[in-house]
């Protein structure tokens, strides 16, 4: 039997009283939980049963309901999906609008899988279950109700204040792209992508709170071998498969070079504090000096720090032969890249047809629906608004700047020269964040200080 919701989210805010500020907006934060719990039932997923574009039908009625103009809110289909902008018309039309980013398709989630169906959503034991709860559904229906609340109160924005959705960011990333275009005289974007604020894994307090404001540029590169091949009888030295398997160790066994810019410095330097000790000494080693080995063999080693540290590459897929009893004729793999920032694609390729060691190796750029960006500046009024928000919701806690490993709709909009920044107000557990794998969950004690922090940020950035 389904929990009362309202019962659920004040035992939740009670919960949290304790690490986050008195929460003044329950019915905004209500309305947020009620419309995740909707959209998070509509399946997003890309293909025939696609249903991002009832999600963009769900989220208009929603914000023509809380007083939007019906011709600001504009979806557009694209394909199987669909996107959303929406435009709430500020007082000085000199000034360029502030952009508030998400995207409302999902990753493919099985049942068969899961503890529970992934598109029934559930709230059990203090968290809301189900694909898009964390990514990104939840923060959607934060940003609709942060502004639907702002209209509430009499909130005039000086600067028009645009929400977009996209309809594809976990695939081809076309409609992002298509936004970005639409919006480059944008003054900035808020990302609400992902859950940015850590609770400590005893306690569930906050830890802190990381804003991003650059990420790395996703790559595919194809390595293509081929030879006349033959019958399988008749073995010789010239084998395609084996020379793929040959160049791709030697692909393994090239390092990158470990760099830092200033976000990801920031983060090193201010994050250290809770990690474990060898942790945290490499990544104070680390930031002070980006050569040292010691700190960056212990980084590498550890899978959630060795893609903040500088390029890499990793091999996905590979494929040969034609037949069983036939010598292979030709042998691909694709290897994914995750290219640090001033980098272009096609150095990092040919690094790695040098790092290959094989002259006969074809390598192309296979990479779709991604471009190459610099990292956005730290702007003194954003990190201002970014952490005004964040001390109203959680008094106190550190917030810093920090660089993500993964790509986000952010890129299309910095390659228009748009700065964007990560922003998700989400607090969670290292060991609840489960994005794109099983069991999607996301604490709903998270979702009133998020309000908070919201209803802050936005009126700071769009006055």
């Amino acid at each position: 039997m389904r929990k009362n919701i309202g019962v659920v989210l004040s035992l939740a805010l009670m919960a949290g009283s304790a690490m986050a500020a008195a929460p003044d907006h329950q019915d905004a934060a209500q309305q947020a939980l009620d419309l995740a719990e909707k959209s998070i039932a509509l399946r997003s997923v890309a293909g025939d049963a696609n249903q991002t574009p009832k999600v963009a039908s769900l989220f208009r009625d929603a914000l023509v309901k809380g007083g939007f103009a019906p011709a600001d809110v504009v979806i557009t289909p694209y394909k199987d999906t669909a996107y959303l902008i929406a435009r709430w018309p500020g007082s000085d039309p000199a000034l360029k609008p502030l952009v508030i980013s998400g995207h409302m398709d999902v990753v493919e989630a099985k049942a068969s899988d899961w503890t529970h169906d992934p598109f029934k959503p559930q709230i059990e034991n203090g968290y809301l279950l189900g694909r898009g709860s964390t990514d990104m559904k939840l923060d959607d229906t934060l940003a609709i109700a942060a502004l639907l609340e702002l209209k509430k109160e009499g909130y005039k924005p000086r600067r028009d204040i645009i929400l977009e959705f996209s309809g594809d960011e976990e695939t081809t990333m076309a409609t992002g792209a298509i936004i970005a275009s639409k919006l480059a005289n944008a003054e900035l974007v808020l990302n609400m992508d992902g859950a940015n604020g850590t609770l400590d894994e005893k306690t569930g307090k906050p830890d802190y709170f990381t804003w991003e404001g650059a990420e790395k540029t996703y790559a595919d590169f194809r390595l293509i071998v081929t030879n006349p091949g033959g019958h399988s009888s008749e073995p010789r030295a010239a084998n395609a498969i084996d020379e793929l398997a040959a160049d791709l160790l030697h692909i393994q066994q090239h390092r990158f070079k470990p760099e830092l810019n200033d976000l990801s410095r920031s983060y090193f330097v201010n994050a250290a504090r809770w990690q474990k000790p060898e942790i945290a000494s490499a990544m104070k080693a680390f930031a002070a000096n980006p050569s040292d080995e010691k700190a960056i063999r212990t980084l590498s080693a550890d899978p959630s720090f060795i893609g903040r540290i500088g390029t890499t590459c990793v091999v996905t897929m590979i494929d040969g032969g034609h037949a069983l009893n036939a010598l292979p004729q030709r042998a691909t793999a694709n290897i994914n890249c995750r290219i640090f920032p001033g980098h272009s694609r096609a150095a990092i390729m040919e690094e790695l047809r040098q790092a290959a060691h094989d002259p006969g190796m074809t390598i192309e750029d296979a990479t779709e629906g991604s471009v190459e960006t610099a990292a956005s500046p730290m702007r003194p009024d954003v990190v201002q608004a970014i952490e005004h928000g964040m001390h109203v919701a959680y008094p106190g806690v550190p917030v810093f700047a920090a660089m993500s490993s993964g790509a986000s709709d952010s890129m299309w909009f910095r390659s228009h020269g748009v700065p964007s920044y990560g922003i998700s107000p989400i607090f969670i557990k290292n060991s609840d964040s489960f994005m794109h794998g099983l069991n999607e969950r996301t604490p709903v004690s998270a979702i009133a200080p998020a309000m908070e922090d919201l209803l802050v940020l936005i009126p700071d950035l769009s006055h």
